[in-house]
């Protein structure tokens, strides 16, 4: 059965009581965004509001200097549920927020915080994870790895959006840095003398152009030069581009590294240049639970939302579904903003900051919580969890 009322209620009207803090954790990490790996000060932020609440904190947590995991034991012991709740806290270099990280970090310390406030009902543990490098690089792998999330049995995470969906649909993806590398000359006296890298970059964008024609619908690829020389006068010798590529079909995504490692091999070949092509930061596709999946939509429906559903044409990718290969996973979305706004754009920026952004969060902080409390209540609802994730009926 899913947690009582009262207890619910309860959970609620801390995040209420919080709200100042929560909310004032959302605005500092909004106004000082920090990128991939190097989100010090929002870490230190979380890790100190969740240490405020009684959590035992570990800061850093495993191998990434800016991860940080949280441990509360429930007042009727330890044996029972372990529960993950997570936050993301990295931002766009040169946007900011326009993910809406900020309350992402909010809402799960808010959800840490709500459920302190009622450890004396449950038995089991909430984990806190502060999770970074979503954005680029897959920071949950590297969690995972470290055995930060062994012993869970849920991973519950919140992300804003332009409607209310409890399905995530995520693209597999992986960033891919490729370098080119040439020979410099004077572009002017001697240009024979040289091998033109900056060459070998246009080439690959221009078949990455003429391999999107039979790309499926599925599939993306995209990405930027990000060093290309440094005088129109002298052949570049070298030349840096980044790319991501990305599919919902996982057996087709694997497929599409061998292709691209091909069309960089062409592009150097071509330019009498050298490629090198490093590929990092893998992200998979989402298993969703459903179990968990129902206990959040009930939860919702009690607050008066509605599950909108999926919007297939506004997808992306996030290590959420790295986790959620290794246990039972959630990530659905609330509305900050209204449909149709572009995301990673400055509209979705500013819509992170906005009063609708901020009365979601506080919203999405008691769902988690309430979710939370739904399995900690409730240790069959964990098992019927894991019996899905198995395959097990």
């Amino acid at each position: 059965m899913p947690a009582p009322s009262d207890l619910k209620s309860r959970a609620a009207a801390a995040v209420e009581a919080n709200r100042e803090e929560i909310l004032a954790l959302s605005r500092a990490i909004h106004a000082d965004p920090e990128p991939a790996f190097e989100e010090h000060r929002a870490a230190a932020r979380v890790a100190a509001s969740i240490a405020a609440h009684g959590y035992v904190v570990e800061h850093p947590a495993g191998s990434l200097a800016t991860a940080v995991r949280g441990r509360l034991t429930g007042g009727l012991g330890a044996d029972g549920p372990r529960i993950g709740v997570l936050a993301e806290y990295d931002a766009l270099p040169g946007l900011g927020h326009g993910c809406g990280h900020n309350t992402m970090a909010a809402s799960g310390v808010g959800a840490a915080i709500a459920l302190a406030a009622v450890r004396d009902a449950f038995a089991g543990e909430v984990v806190f994870l502060g999770t970074p490098a979503e954005e680029r690089g897959s920071g949950k792998q590297f969690m995972l790895d470290d055995g930060l999330f062994e012993g869970l049995d849920a991973a519950l995470l919140f992300h804003p959006a332009d409607r209310d969906m409890v399905q995530a649909i995520l693209l597999a993806s992986e960033d891919v840095d490729v370098t080119f590398t040439g020979m410099a000359a004077h572009a002017a006296s001697e240009p024979w003398e040289g091998r033109n890298a900056l060459d070998a970059a246009i080439l690959l964008f221009e078949a990455v152009g003429l391999w999107r024609q039979q790309l499926p619908q599925h599939a993306r690829v995209h990405g930027i030069v990000v060093e290309g020389g440094t005088a129109a006068n002298i052949i570049p010798d070298r030349a840096t581009a980044r790319f991501m590529i990305r599919s919902t079909d996982q057996p087709y995504f694997d497929s599409m590294r061998t292709r691209f490692r091909s069309l960089v091999e062409g592009a150097a070949l071509m330019a009498d240049v050298k490629g090198e092509v490093v590929f990092s930061g893998r992200s998979t596709t989402m298993k969703e639970s459903r179990t968990l999946a129902g206990l959040w939509r009930s939860n919702m429906e009690a607050r008066g939302l509605v599950d909108e559903g999926a919007d297939p044409d506004h997808i992306g990718s996030s290590d959420m579904g790295n986790v959620s290969l290794v246990l039972p996973t959630i990530h659905p979305s609330l509305a900050i903003c209204d449909h149709g706004v572009p995301w990673h754009s400055v509209e979705s920026l500013r819509a992170a900051a906005t009063p609708r952004a901020e009365a979601t969060t506080l919203v999405a902080a008691a769902l988690v919580a309430e979710t939370a409390l739904d399995l900690l209540a409730d240790p069959s609802l964990v098992a019927a969890a894991w019996r899905e994730f198995h395959g097990e009926g």
